[in-house]
């Protein structure tokens, strides 16, 4: 279809800009706001705090300004007999001669401000009173639009103008892509309505209708997807059956258990053991925030793999966390229990490499904890049961995939993640994941205090570091290094190592960032963890890292520059010891209203879901597109899935519906919704078959 006005440089920008190139994609640039257009005031009626606001009135007169190297600034005089405002304009001096003459009748829309005791408009819309029809105007939509589309005068107001035009082309009935039994029950508009009223609503509940219709649609489609692979893979992929819980779990629970189990940690390994003796393939995300005990039900699980005969492994992001899981599991598992554990990295060379690789293939490996070395070809076990996959969001699904050629069967797979996932996020990104949560931490651990300090009161913040450190206790200092200001960030952690070094010149100090070589950094995190350094002051790197009791105190510097779920991660390293642990948040005095909300959400709650939940409605979900999400096929348009939980749960169920029904997709009433979902996927990889 021809669009008139769209010619090919505006039809360039549009593709390049917005990767809009077909008119569907055109109808799918959705609105971001709506304006009232259907009133109009009197000049007399304005006030300094309005919005937007129309009025209808004449040209009395223009006055010419310079502005120094031939720039002009023309001003308009402009009544409607009930007072005078000036419209302003910086640019485009001939167009506006030309096209506003003075006695003409026109109506003027925008933004208005004070300027020299008068009410200006400075580039308003302005329309020919006598073309344009108020009552067919209702709401007036906004676009999002870039720089560069501007600069082509592809503003907000000619993308309306063009989605007017081909909305006014479109045939009287379009293609329906949802069933009349899905749409009637929840009372959606048809999808060419919806289409007409979200971009041209008459008034609020119109374009509400079609919010609501779009949105549903797109999470539809969306949970579909997931939940359609999901029942493939399940029918699909037989998993080993488990059928005991086996001596070495009984034994351990019995005798070697370091602590009861909390109430959420039986719970889970009952979810665990059910899923491991079911004979489908388990495919579970475990959360929990740091501390909760998530290590131990996945020795746990691992137990129940060898007491029935196979081999386990566990795969952690970093080196570091390789061997902290190592000495974890191995001061959990008393040699009496005869259970063998072995580590995998790239730093395991030589021959104790071969050894491994060998006793790995002879099955005299019960446990391997590794990295993505365990993932290399040369990698052969003899029955591997379970993978346990740590932090999953640092492994592509790709990597993950790996796994499945290390076994006959795919074997059951465990993620854990100490990142905690709003509900309505992880039937989205990891629909294709059971979710089992660990929501309470074992006793006697205290609470993390976290405290908001200003950059001024830093000579207090000192003193009390120096107390915990003469304590015997040790002290993490965060540097923000964020990617675009790489350069100055690491200047400025460098400088503040220099600067601590002679504030604190009676402590040693270790010093840790992203651009180290991993050796020199993992030497350096050691040193701290053998507690032969007082203070580490590190970048982020150490969001997933080091376990050190002994670490008391946390002190994030411009915490203002972190998201809420990354200040929940370093603080999730201290606290694991007996004593009280501190977190400090350094700010600047200059705050935002949002930052200094999301300041003091950290300091009123431990609880990881409470601030995952606030950190997707504050950040939005970010690029849920990229294999490493197995959930979303297709780009979100106007759905968020931090605000549109209930939606999301709405669709998920009537997905369910259709999947439960139709597991084949043959079914003739259902060929629209299979069709339809065809059309949307972007690619016919299976991700989430590969979990």
């Amino acid at each position: 279809m021809y669009l008139p006005g769209v010619g090919p440089k505006k039809r360039d920008i549009l593709s390049h800009e917005l990767n809009i190139t077909t008119w569907r994609g055109l109808l799918e640039h959705f609105p971001y706001k709506y304006v009232d257009r259907s009133r109009i005031y009197l000049i007399s009626e304005m006030t300094a705090d309005m919005p937007f606001v129309q009025i209808k009135g004449k040209i009395l007169s223009f006055d010419e300004y310079s502005m120094g190297a031939r720039r002009k600034r023309v001003v308009a005089h402009f009544t409607d007999g009930h007072g005078v405002v000036d419209l302003v304009w910086f640019r485009g001096v001939q167009y506006v001669y030309k096209t506003y003459p003075v006695g003409r009748e026109f109506i003027v829309f925008g933004k208005p401000t004070v300027f020299g005791g008068r009410y200006q408009f400075a580039h308003p819309d302005i329309d020919d009173a006598a073309s344009l029809q108020l009552s067919q105007m209702g709401m007036q939509p906004y676009y999002m639009t870039t720089e560069r589309m501007k600069k082509a005068g592809i503003t907000s107001r000619a993308i309306e103008k063009m989605t007017q035009t081909l909305i006014g082309r479109l045939p009287e009935t379009l293609p329906e892509t949802l069933p009349t039994f899905i749409t009637a029950p929840l009372h959606l508009i048809s999808r060419r309505d919806a289409l007409r009223q979200i971009h041209y609503p008459h008034n609020a509940l119109e374009m509400q209708q079609a919010r609501y219709r779009l949105k549903f649609e797109e999470l539809f489609y969306v949970q579909l997807n997931i939940l359609r692979y999901t029942s493939d893979h399940r029918r699909k992929y037989r998993g080993y059956i488990f059928e005991h819980a086996g001596a070495p779990l009984n034994d351990f629970y019995r005798h070697y258990l370091p602590f009861d189990l909390t109430g959420a940690q039986k719970r889970v390994v009952r979810e665990i053991r059910n899923d491991m003796g079911s004979g489908r393939q388990m495919n579970r995300l475990l959360q929990g925030d740091v501390g909760s005990g998530k290590t131990l039900v996945a020795l746990m699980a691992m137990l129940i793999a060898i007491g029935n005969g196979y081999q386990a492994c566990i795969m952690a992001p970093t080196e570091i966390l390789a061997e902290q899981h190592l000495a974890t599991l191995r001061a959990f598992l008393p040699d009496e229990m005869g259970i063998r554990v072995e580590l995998l990295t790239g730093t395991v060379q030589g021959r104790q490499r071969q050894t491994v690789l060998g006793a790995l293939a002879d099955g005299s490996i019960n446990i391997l904890v590794g990295t993505h070395a365990v993932i290399e070809d040369p990698v052969v076990f003899a029955r591997l049961g379970l993978a346990v996959v740590d932090e999953q969001h640092r492994f592509g699904v790709a990597q993950r995939a790996k796994l499945w050629s290390k076994s006959a069967m795919p074997p059951h797979i465990l993620v854990m993640t100490a990142t905690p996932i709003p509900r309505t996020l992880a039937m989205t990104l990891y629909g294709d994941l059971d979710v089992s949560v660990i929501d309470e931490l074992p006793p006697g651990r205290k609470p993390v205090q976290t405290i908001h300090k200003y950059d001024s009161q830093m000579t207090s913040l000192y003193e009390g570091i120096r107390q915990q450190i003469n304590a015997g206790r040790q002290v993490y200092i965060v540097f923000p290094l964020i990617e675009e200001s790489a350069k100055s960030d690491l200047k400025n952690l460098e400088d503040g190592f220099a600067a601590l070094r002679e504030i604190f010149p009676q402590y040693s100090m270790s010093k840790v960032h992203g651009r180290m070589k991993p050796k020199d950094k993992d030497a350096e995190m050691q040193r701290f963890a053998m507690g032969e350094t007082q203070i580490l002051v590190a970048t982020t790197v150490i969001e997933v890292g080091v376990n050190v009791p002994n670490a008391s105190v946390m002190v994030i510097l411009d915490a203002q520059r972190f998201g809420l779920s990354q200040l929940h991660q370093l603080r999730g390293r201290v606290g694991r010891g007996a004593e009280q642990s501190y977190c400090i948040l350094v700010t600047t005095c200059k705050l935002s209203e949002e930052t200094r909300r999301r300041i003091d959400i950290m300091c009123e709650t431990n609880d990881g879901f409470k601030i995952a939940e606030a950190d997707l409605k504050f950040r939005g979900p970010g690029d849920l597109e990229g294999t490493q999400q197995s959930g979303i096929a297709f780009d979100l348009k106007i759905a968020d899935i931090a605000r549109d939980g209930q939606i999301v749960q709405q669709a998920r169920e009537q997905a369910q519906a259709i999947v439960d029904n139709d597991p084949d997709c043959t079914r003739s009433d259902y060929k629209m919704l299979w069709d339809r979902l065809k059309d949307l996927r972007k690619t016919n990889i299976n991700w989430s078959a590969i979990s």
